[in-house]
């Protein structure tokens, strides 16, 4: 396959599964488990299509980043490439850390009682002191970019080789995605992780401790690369595969949620959950490129606007929500108005925010990752 060829379908993917985000952040705030703030009526059904969506939302958009890794090597030297990766991922992160993430915090520690003033009290004295959750400088949502950033660096001189290298290892994955179940051999790396490290090591988000987290996100990104290196094969494997993945992962879900209602924890199940844990994360990958590369590879206008605003909107879009939600938490309106109010609110605010402020002032558009716009398209 041609590396210069665009891959709609891998951006259509892209823009559906960071609009999930803003659906499972809004989901959040009613579900049980906790969160930065909640409602004050939490829905202990509401924990099953949140668990659903969790296990694969962040899982794919590793994959998916692997994959765009590929085509930006083939534009770029390894020099290049790195530089182009810390302005791109690096400045929105101190920016949002700085100017985006602190309202969040400032809402939280009104709900807690914590702080008590305005904004501008809280932003211009306390906001970037110490380290969250004691302190209150934190990346809060924008953990995904630190540890992009850092996959890319540490695995970029590899995927150098890799692209410039007909491997061996480039050919075997060929050669195994076309067997029946070839493609299920990629669980084995993320098994033994979720079997033999997650136990051990909490998800934090705080790069420093989050060894489970950072190793299996690191291994899928690496996948992402690896997959797309096989071009064409893998795109006929897929269609194969589709089909067959969907009844794998609606059998690998369903037995979950029998194990956590009905089975005691112990060796046997732990051993057990994992298998089917991540036998269903990869399954509904395969679902979504597979059904994706089926019926969204073709370009289109509206792909084109909104694969440039979701960065933006992935920056934004959670301190909205969170600047909604706390001024919706007591109102007792139930659960069907706060949540299409939260949604609605987000997008459209976060939309306004993007077309109206960041899109008209060019020096906005490096703060939240945008590439001038003839870049852009290609």
């Amino acid at each position: 396959m041609d590396s210069k060829i665009r891959r709609y379908d891998i951006d259509w993917l892209r823009v559906i599964v960071f609009a999930l985000l803003i659906f499972y952040h809004v989901g959040m705030f009613f579900v049980p488990w906790g969160w930065h703030i909640k409602n004050d009526i939490t829905y202990d059904w509401l924990r099953w299509p949140m668990r659903f969506l969790n296990q694969w939302r962040l899982p794919i958009l590793f994959v998916i980043s692997g994959m765009g890794t590929y085509y930006a090597l083939s534009k770029r030297n390894i020099g290049t490439f790195s530089w182009e990766r810390i302005k791109r991922l690096g400045i929105p992160l101190i920016f949002g850390m700085l100017l985006i993430v602190p309202l969040q915090v400032y809402f939280e520690r009104l709900d807690k009682g914590q702080f008590i003033g305005s904004y501008w009290e809280f932003f211009s004295t306390i906001a970037h002191e110490g380290i969250y959750p004691e302190g209150n400088l934190s990346w809060h949502h924008l953990w995904f970019l630190p540890y992009l950033l850092l996959f890319s660096l540490l695995l970029g001189p590899l995927f150098v080789y890799l692209k410039k290298n007909n491997t061996v290892l480039v050919d075997w994955i060929k050669k195994q995605i076309q067997k029946p179940f070839g493609f299920y051999l990629f669980i084995i790396p993320l098994y033994l992780l979720e079997a033999f490290m997650e136990p051990f090591f909490d998800i934090t988000h705080a790069l420093i401790d989050d060894w489970f987290n950072f190793s299996s996100s690191i291994v899928l990104f690496f996948y992402g690369f690896l997959l797309i290196s096989a071009g064409d094969t893998f795109w006929e494997s897929l269609k194969k595969t589709k089909s067959k993945a969907l009844k794998i992962g609606i059998l690998a879900f369903l037995s979950q949620v029998f194990i956590w209602f009905f089975l005691e924890d112990g060796y046997v199940v732990h051993f057990t959950e994992a298998l089917l844990k991540v036998t269903n994360i990869w399954s509904w990958i395969l679902v979504l490129f597979g059904f994706a590369a089926e019926h969204l590879n073709k370009k289109s206008k509206l792909l084109a606007y909104c694969n440039r605003a979701v960065y933006p909107f992935y920056i934004l879009h959670q301190t909205v929500t969170i600047s909604i939600a706390f001024h919706l938490m007591n109102l007792d309106w139930g659960f069907l108005p706060k949540f299409c109010v939260l949604t609605l609110g987000t997008f459209l605010i976060s939309w306004f925010i993007y077309h109206v402020i960041i899109l008209q002032i060019p020096l906005l558009h490096p703060l939240f990752g945008l590439k001038p716009k003839k870049k852009a398209d290609k």
